[in-house]
């Protein structure tokens, strides 16, 4: 049988009325109308499920078994279209370590009014799209650039800084220029983050030169170790200072490479009510 639910809505309210004038007005539809789909749907399944009383209806032995199905295919299809709804209304955010700026508590107030509940997805460095591409995030909170066809909002721009091992020559300055870090060995993102490596690698400044990679990092806690290790300096935003200036490790300003920004990221493609309400409250917690 291929049924409608919506047919077996109406057999079903129709055993519960008794009545098809009584279970037609319950239903908000003609009682006309109600009568023609119960004579299509006996059609359908080849059995006669309802005998006609002077004063009513009631089931048939075919109509009873039906009407028994039907009231637990109705369930299923109730429960199902309330999980559709709840995952409609989740949403992953995929953020790198220590990324955020304080901005998601006060968007997830937001979006709470819509229904949206978003949930914080940590991503590792080795994905500069931040769970964007493989569709394993919704929204990200990332560093700019971020690759594929996504669309983003920026978030904050800030000073770009180096972080020195502990001892390093140029420590006791309060900036540095590029050019001082130029022949230095430099922490690398993992080669799959690609623009995003190259970015924080300041590839564009170096007149062709390529870096000279000391170590691989995926993490705030293995750059901190590589740095204590001296195995390299690291460009980070001036915003991250905190999470790597510590047990003898320095961070200062590099004066003349542009800001980095970090950006919401959203597939372009992507066109849903929950996003739509992301992008938004980001917009209005910019804008407060």
């Amino acid at each position: 049988m291929d049924v409608h639910l919506r047919d077996l809505r109406y057999l079903v309210a129709v055993a519960e009325e008794r009545h098809v004038t009584r279970a037609a007005a319950a239903l908000h539809v003609s009682q006309p109308a109600l009568s023609k789909q119960l004579r299509a749907l006996e059609r359908q399944v080849g059995a006669v499920l309802l005998r006609r009383l002077p004063h009513g209806v009631e089931l048939t032995p075919a109509g009873e078994v039906l009407v028994r199905h039907a009231r637990a295919l109705l369930a299923r299809a109730d429960e199902a279209a309330r999980d559709v709804a709840a995952a409609s209304r989740r949403l992953v955010v995929g953020v790198s370590t220590g990324v955020g700026r304080g901005l998601l508590p006060a968007v997830r107030s937001r979006v709470a009014r819509d229904g949206v509940d978003p949930q914080v997805r940590i991503v590792p460095w080795d994905d500069p799209s931040a769970g964007l591409a493989d569709g394993t995030s919704d929204v990200a909170v990332a560093w700019a650039p971020v690759p594929g066809r996504v669309r983003t909002l920026v978030l904050a721009r800030e000073p770009v800084a180096v972080a020195l091992p502990p001892g390093h020559a140029l420590a006791d300055r309060t900036a540095v220029t590029f050019a001082d870090l130029l022949d230095e060995p430099f922490l690398a993102l993992p080669a799959a983050a690609g623009p995003l490596r190259a970015a924080w690698l300041a590839d564009e400044h170096r007149g062709g030169r390529a870096a000279r990679v000391g170590a691989e990092v995926r993490s705030i806690e293995e750059t901190h170790e590589a740095l204590l290790d001296a195995r390299g300096v690291v460009l980070l935003a001036a915003g991250n200072a905190p999470a790597l200036a510590r047990d003898g490790v320095v961070v200062v300003r590099v004066h003349d490479l542009p800001p980095c920004s970090l950006v919401l990221g959203w597939r372009a493609d992507d066109h849903r009510p929950a996003v739509r309400a992301y992008v938004a409250a980001c917009r209005e917690v910019l804008a407060a």
